[in-house]
This record gives structure tokens, sequence and C-alpha cells, in this order.
């Protein structure tokens, strides 16, 4: 297949990315590509879902493919599936319908109607959100009662990327043993090279999940938003919100209603989001702080969010603030503002200033392998044990009460809720905890390697480390040969020293790439800590 001198979808993505401005009529190359190509594809779903490239792999057929192989899990499926599901049976999926949203991306509303269209079909209730951000879906299952949810987006992956991503009842990311059985299905049907027609969408019923998010947020009590309405009303304060393009844009005023103390930074329509990867980086949250500096305003808060609203970035204008930090802060002020009790749920990757808050107010951490759905046992309303916070280093965060999702409009909320009650900026909050709990400074980079590698050979060779790092041991870091307090191995292998620094190596799940993430006490041994792992990862590979 051959489109306008394009021999495929990826020449035409690396023209339209080469200059955005330029080239960004190419899309209606990318058009022709998704809906004629129909080559089978492989299909995984990572943490988040399945992500693909739009006309390449992510086309219309191979959509359709996926929806059908879902609804044949519906179908199909025994008990133990429908208990993961949270439903009894097909007819109760039937029943309490789906939920169906996209972002705002090339051929979000496109998608949705191809995926609609099979489920309604097959006599299936579906809501159509529109242009809609992943926790909304996720309390709309909860408020509506819905049996599940669809969000076409691939999160924050660059312009080219589609995604498809799906919540069973909960509302929380679909375990292995719902995605395994939609993988099976598909990839089946994809072998088969099935074609699937598109069925046009008659029967759905359109839903507003901004203001069901709203009610949500009022049922669960969290968050108080009147005293957040107030403080921006009486309060000397300025409020910097980046969209970057993102479905994000419009929530905010509908949450907090209009003010020309917000200012709202990239909300127009770009489905190249201006030739920049829409993720809340150090980088891309730089236009927020330039734009807080200028500000004289007593309080001054400013954000980043990914296109889906999952992912957060924060400043003050003065301190760019990770979640490695910001989720911290929020166990801190639900913990002891807010009197919230529970325990502290973080990835084996995030930053450990947060144990070193929940070890003083005697908080239990939970530490889970990375990726937001394996926080889920500790959301559920009736757990055991259920989170004050829960929060990963890659911008996602949730709370108490909460989503089971990544949920950035929370993290934006509960952020002015800070300032509202400690009358301090976030970081005058920050220097403050630091000066009570100590200082942490992490940091992440990968090295790349053969993508022969990428899989089981990559964690056969990285399991060499368990034999070289044990607990009582030694590791070279600088010029200093430092203790081996701990050795955690739930995701990867994570190096606790004595002085409570680590580092953590681990395979990418999704890219032939190590990560490794390192945590130090003074900014002065960052680089020599990185310098280790690197030399210990290669050492490894070798």
């Amino acid at each position: 297949m051959k489109t306008n001198g394009f021999k495929d979808a990826g020449e035409c993505w690396k023209a339209i990315l080469s200059d955005a401005k330029r080239n960004v009529g190419f899309l209606e190359e990318i058009k022709r590509f998704a809906t004629e190509n129909t080559d089978p594809a492989k299909i995984t779903f990572g943490t988040s879902g399945w992500r693909g490239e739009i006309g390449t792999d992510f086309t219309f057929n191979n959509v359709r493919i996926v929806t059908t192989a879902l609804i044949e899990m519906f179908k199909t499926s025994g008990q133990g599936v429908m208990e993961s599901l949270g439903v009894k049976d097909f007819d109760e999926i039937k029943r309490r319908g789906i939920i169906v949203g996209h972002d705002n991306r090339f051929l979000g509303p496109e998608f949705a109607s191809s995926v609609m269209g099979l489920l309604a079909n097959e006599g299936i209730k579906v809501f159509y959100a529109g242009e809609a951000i992943t926790p909304e879906l996720s309390a709309a299952i909860s408020m509506i009662h819905a049996a599940c949810s669809i969000n076409l987006t691939p999160s924050h992956n660059p312009a080219n990327y589609a995604g498809f991503k799906f919540n069973p009842a909960d509302g929380g990311p679909a375990g292995p043993e719902i995605t395994e059985v939609i993988e099976n299905h598909a990839n089946r049907l994809m072998t088969e090279k099935t074609i699937i027609e598109e069925i046009k969408p008659i029967n759905f019923q359109r839903i507003d999940t901004t203001r069901i998010y709203e009610d949500f947020l009022k049922k669960r009590g969290t968050l108080n938003l009147n005293k957040i309405r107030r403080f921006i009303e009486g309060e000397d304060c300025c409020i910097y919100i980046d969209h970057v393009h993102g479905a994000t844009r419009s929530r905010p005023n509908v949450l907090l209603g209009e003010s020309p103390k917000i200012k709202y930074l990239r909300t127009e329509d770009d489905y190249l989001f201006g030739g920049i990867p829409p993720e809340p980086s150090a980088k891309n949250i730089k236009p927020v702080m330039d734009a807080l500096k200028g500000e004289r305003s007593k309080f001054k808060l400013g954000v980043i969010m990914d296109p889906d609203g999952d992912r957060i970035r924060f400043t003050d204008g003065e301190m760019d603030i990770t979640m490695n930090h910001f989720g911290a802060m929020a166990l801190h002020f639900l913990a002891v503002y807010k009197n919230i009790s529970g325990v502290l749920v973080k990835s084996v990757a995030t930053s450990n200033f947060g144990n070193a808050i929940a070890e003083k107010l005697g908080i239990p951490v939970r530490e889970t392998a990375v990726g937001f759905k394996n926080f889920r046992p500790y959301m559920l309303q009736d757990a055991r044990e259920r989170a004050i916070v829960s929060y990963e280093e890659s911008d996602g965060i949730s709370g108490y009460n909460n989503t089971l999702e990544k949920d950035a409009m929370f993290g934006f909320l509960l952020a002015i809720e800070m300032l509202s009650v400690t009358k301090k900026n976030l970081g005058g909050y920050l220097r403050e905890l630091e000066e009570k709990f100590g200082a942490y400074f992490p940091e992440r980079a990968n090295i790349e390697v053969e993508r022969s590698l990428a899989g089981a050979p990559l964690l056969e060779k990285l399991s060499r480390l368990k034999s070289k790092l044990t607990a009582g041991g030694k590791v070279t870091i600088g010029k200093s040969s430092k203790s081996i307090k701990t050795v955690i191995s739930i995701d990867g292998i994570k190096v606790v020293l004595e002085d409570d620094s680590w580092f953590l190596i681990r395979p990418s799940g999704t890219e032939p790439k190590v990560r490794f993430y390192v945590e130090t006490r003074s900014s002065e041994t960052l680089k020599d800590m990185i310098e280790t792992a690197d030399r210990l990862t290669r050492e490894s590979l070798a």
C-alpha cells in the first residue's frame, strides 16, 4: 500500500514530525493509511493498555479486531474472568453498559465510533463521553454503575501514537487476568487476517463526564471543593495550567469556575502538540515557570498535565516539583492536616522521601512493582489496608477514596487545597518538610540495548546482579565504599545503602532499554550514584 509517495504510515509520520508546522497537511495521508491498511499487528496490553502508531498498527480494522476480542471475552469467559471484570455475565454487561471516550488527538472520535458501533450491534448499552480524561471515565463507571470503560488514548505518548485503555467495573486499570484474555482473542483474529466491517453507532447515550466527576469528588469527600473555590476567590493568588493541547482543557473551568486569577496555556486544537512529546517533563513545564516568575501574587501555582489527564507536574515559579516530592507532600498533608489514616503506597522506583515522612508519623509503607495497576488492592473502598495516597515517580497520583486510576485533576485540586490550608506555596511547604524529615535527591536515566536482548535474555543478564549485590556487602560509589542495607527485588533490583540512598536497575517493559533510578541524600553525590548504576548495568550486560 502506498499513499501520495509514502510507502507506509511510519514514513509519513517521520515527515510530519520532522516539521510539524509545515507538514501538518500530511495527516490526511495518515487517515487514509489508518482506513485502508488491514495488515495484522501483534496486540500487547502494557501498563496502560494497547498502544500503537496511527496508520501502522493502530488502524481502524485493528481497533475493530481488539473491540471484537473484548466482546468475545465477554461472551465466552468463565466465572474467574467475570469476577475480575466485576460482573456476573454478559447480560449484566449489556444492561449496565460501557462508557467510551477519547482524548483530543488525531482520529479520536473516528476510532471511538468504530468501537461504539460494534458494541451497540451486540445489544450493549453505550455511553459516549466524547473528549474526556482517564480519571473522569474511572469516576463515571462508579457514578452511573457502568460495567466498564474504553478510552481511546495513548496517554503522554507522542502525536503519532493512539491507544486503547480498558477499565473494568471498579474503574481501575485492567489487570493481566483480563488483558491476557483480550490479547489471546485479538492475536488469534490477527493470525486469521480477519477483516471486520465498520458499523456506524446508532444507539448511544451522550454523557458529561466532567460534571459526573465533580459529583464524584463531592460524594467521596477527600477534597473540599468549596474551600478550594473560596481560596481562589478570596486570596491573592495566581494559577497557571498548561494543557499542552490535551483533553484536560476546560475541566478546571467547570470544577473551579471562571476566574481571572486562573490562566490557561496551550488549549487550542493541535493534533501534533506543537511538535513536542506532550508529557509533564522538566523541559515542558518551563513555560509555566517562566510565566509565574513574572507574577507578584502571594500564592503562585503552576501545573502541566498530559493529554488524558493522568499525569501532572507542579511548580511555584521557583521550584520544579516532581511527583517524587509532591506525593510525599500529599501524604503529609492528608495525614496531618486532614486526619486521614491508612498506608503509604508507592512504586519501588519512587523516592524514599515519603518513606521518611511515613516512618516519623507511624504510617506503614507498601512498595509495589512499577505500574499504577499494582496499587489497586490498597485503593479499593473495602481494602483491609487503605492508601492515604498512592503515587509513582512517573507523575501519577491518586488518594484516599478517589479513583483507582492516576488522576492529574485530583493532584491539581489537592495542591490548591494545600495552599489554602498551609498558607504556603508548594516550595515553602516542601522546604519545611525537608528541614523536618531530611532532603532526598532522586534522578533517573537509561541505556539502550540491542533489540534482540529485550525480554527474557535481558532479564537473564540482569539477574547476575542479584549474586553481586547482597545485604551486608559493599558497593563503590565514587571514591567511597558503602555498605548495602537492604536489597529489594520486587521489580528489578533495588539496592538501599547505609545512608538510605539507593539505586534501582530494571528492564523497560516496553522498549529495548535498561532503566535505572537513583536517589541520594546530597546533590553532590547524585552524579556518582548514576555512574555506579550505569557501570553495574553495563558489567551485567557484558
